[in-house]
């Protein structure tokens, strides 16, 4: 069996070293680079600093480049990896819309497919869909969305927050009403209006991930939460986009629906 060759950006970090030790464990796998601006070894592997990603990239060709960094470090890691042609899987968040439109050119123009999620857990892509179900027939209620996260998460509100959010006003678009995404409250705001999607943002502890959408009207509320007990959640759910990535040969951007859709065909 030839086994995956894999390079992960961010491999210091929570998240870029849970994912070294995986690619490590994994029979079908095999950690071939390693880069993060703090040095050392993952894994008995040499960590490169980023400044050296294409000589190394080039030495080692692996087939797949995984990013778990910061959103500024992830264009130019993803610009550099595409255009040696090697497949993407990204979970880095915290994307400005030019930042990804950035990324999307590159990854558009050298012909590479690739897996960009703001979270990778599998649960969360059914929460996802369970929101999705939820607000077309709850169009009327208020919409609020609470996410907690651990106090050293550098942005807020979460990538799965915001997609929350964004597939709640995908719908109400649709049927002809415009939302506004309101970042928490202050002062005399007056009336909460129908249309306006509120999200707040904790952080706080080692909390490792929680969101709630809040469905509410007169007289009741539905809430749909999903909590992430340890980052093996996420880990599992991007190892997946790494075997299915691998095996794609058509360009584009593809989410874990794509991904989580093929294993259920199969």
């Amino acid at each position: 069996m030839q086994r995956i060759r894999v390079a992960v950006a961010g491999a210091r970090g929570r998240m870029g070293g849970l994912m070294a030790e995986r690619i490590s464990n994994a029979e079908d796998m095999e950690l071939v680079a390693a880069f993060d601006p703090r040095g050392g070894y993952v894994e008995g592997l040499k960590v490169s600093h980023p400044d050296e990603m294409e000589k190394v990239l080039d030495e080692a060709a692996p087939d797949v480049f995984v990013d778990f960094t910061n959103a500024d470090a992830a264009v130019k890691n993803v610009k550099t990896a595409a255009g040696k042609k090697i497949k993407l899987v990204v979970g880095t968040t915290g994307f400005t819309q030019s930042q990804f439109e950035e990324m999307r050119e590159a990854i558009e123009r050298n012909g590479v497919p690739a897996v960009i999620s703001p979270n990778f857990s599998i649960g969360v892509n059914v929460f996802w869909k369970l929101v999705a179900y939820a607000v077309k027939f709850l169009s009327e209620y208020h919409v609020e969305i609470v996410e907690m996260h651990h106090a050293l998460k550098k942005d807020a509100p979460s990538g799965t927050a915001l997609k929350a959010a964004e597939i709640v006003a995908q719908h109400l678009k649709s049927l002809g009403k415009e939302c506004k995404i309101v970042h928490g409250r202050s002062g005399l705001v007056g009336e909460r209006p129908q249309t306006e999607i509120g999200i707040h943002a904790i952080r706080a502890g080692d909390v490792v991930g929680e969101h709630t959408v809040i469905f509410a009207t007169t007289g009741e509320r539905l809430e749909i939460t999903h909590r992430a007990q340890s980052r093996e959640a996420f880990a599992n759910g991007a190892m997946l986009a790494i075997q299915w990535v691998a095996e794609q040969s058509r360009a584009g951007i593809y989410s874990m629906d794509d991904v989580l859709s093929s294993v259920i065909r199969a």
